[in-house]
């Protein structure tokens, strides 16, 4: 994901901040426990 993207659009900012969001907590491994955030959410569970 590039951090310095200029949106046109209030949207565009929006789906850019939405698919971060996703990628934050479904997607990224924690080096610490090789689990995404929501996978150590439902070990917990």
């Amino acid at each position: 994901m590039n951090n310095r993207h200029k949106t046109k659009t209030f949207d565009e900012a929006r789906q850019l901040i939405d698919k971060y969001i996703w990628f934050y907590n479904n997607d990224r491994i924690q080096i610490k426990t090789m689990l995404t955030p929501l996978e150590k959410r439902r070990q917990l569970a």
